[in-house]
């Protein structure tokens, strides 16, 4: 019988791996102020404006603060991996797998793990 699974891929984190991480984590993070800075100025238009009202521009705010709140957790993100020695696992994403399942397999067995090094795969688990 075949199943789908969510299989978890970890990478094993290199200098290149590591410099790209903190890359991809820098343009989000850039992104996500670029958003903050746009939403701050069409609440400013609105303030000028005076025709909307306050739970208009309070869902402005909201979305600046959930932005600033990414922001935040991207940095911690970025300090973190800093951290992190070369050679380290670390989970990159979770992908779905169709899994054979035989009688008499073990079933706390069956979870699968694919490990990437830069771009290749180098052990499933």
């Amino acid at each position: 019988m075949k199943v789908l699974q969510t299989v978890i891929v970890k990478q094993i984190l290199t200098e290149k791996s590591k410099h790209d991480l903190v890359e991809q984590f820098s343009q989000q993070k850039l992104q996500l102020q670029k958003e903050c800075e746009q939403l701050r100025f069409e609440q400013k238009k609105m303030r000028a404006d005076q025709k909307h009202q306050f739970s208009q521009l309070q869902s402005y705010e909201h979305e600046v603060k959930a932005r600033l709140d990414k922001i935040n957790n991207i940095d911690f993100m970025i300090e973190q991996l800093h951290m992190l020695p070369v050679g380290s696992e670390i989970k990159q994403q979770e992908v779905q797998a169709v899994i054979d399942v035989e009688i008499g397999d073990q079933w706390n067995e069956l979870d699968k793990t694919i490990v990437v090094k830069e771009g290749k795969v180098v052990d499933i688990r």
